[in-house]
């Protein structure tokens, strides 16, 4: 007999007049969407997670400023962290493959990274396209720049690329979600905004993880 998937309530983290409704993932609607590595080689989502736990992060595109720094951030978690752990890490972006390694030179990111060009991960699991309360939003932890400074980067960046575009749908959210293994959903998450990641040491713990990592400065794991 078939079960109904789970509902995931959204943690709010920054201001509590702004309602989040639950989160209704299906992994079966997008078990079989393509994805794409650096090489353009595509590969089945459900590869992801089939094996071991996975923190998939779904970036809004590759030119965004607030997406770049906080990708900055995740490539600070270190290798053994994540063995320790059993956990797979992995960033999902919107854009052509082709922009992959740029970004990934840009952040210094070496986990698991993917696209989904078409994004039909995306549309099937429902996220935002357009921004909620970008004025209330309380600032990421992880982002760094102002607005204005951060636009003028990633105007730089769409100028100075090889391929002029906006490195995937500009309006478009992302999120975050700990699966696996198998078709197990342990914790969903949508952005409302550029501004509303996970903290991701709140993703580290959620996942298993044991330590705290410092993201300050430089990496320095502080055991819990």
């Amino acid at each position: 007999m078939a079960t109904d998937p789970p509902i995931t309530q959204q943690i709010t983290k920054d201001h509590p007049e702004i309602k989040r409704p639950p989160v209704n993932v299906r992994l079966e609607d997008v078990e079989d969407c393509l994805i794409y590595d650096r090489h353009g080689v595509s590969t089945f989502f459900k590869e992801l997670y089939q094996d071991r736990k996975s923190v998939v992060i779904f970036v809004r595109n590759f030119l965004c400023h607030t997406c770049k720094e906080y990708v900055d951030d995740l490539s600070r978690i270190p290798a053994e962290i994540l063995k320790e752990a059993g956990l797979r890490l992995v960033v999902i972006g919107q854009s052509s493959h082709h922009h992959i390694e740029s970004f990934c030179s840009l952040t210094g990111y070496t986990h698991d990274i993917y696209v989904d060009p078409e994004r039909c991960i995306y549309k099937r699991l429902g996220m935002r396209r357009g921004e909620m309360s970008v004025e209330s939003a309380k600032p990421s932890p992880h982002v760094k720049s102002g607005m204005l400074v951060g636009h003028m980067k990633s105007m730089w960046r769409a100028m100075t690329s090889p391929i002029f575009d906006f490195q995937g749908d500009p309006r478009q959210q992302g999120g975050a979600i700990i699966v696996g293994p198998g078709s197990e959903v342990h914790f969903a998450h949508f952005d409302m905004n550029r501004l509303d990641h996970m903290p991701i040491n709140w993703l580290l713990q959620l996942s298993g993880v044991q330590h705290t990592l410092d993201l300050s400065d430089k990496p320095k794991i502080i055991v819990v």
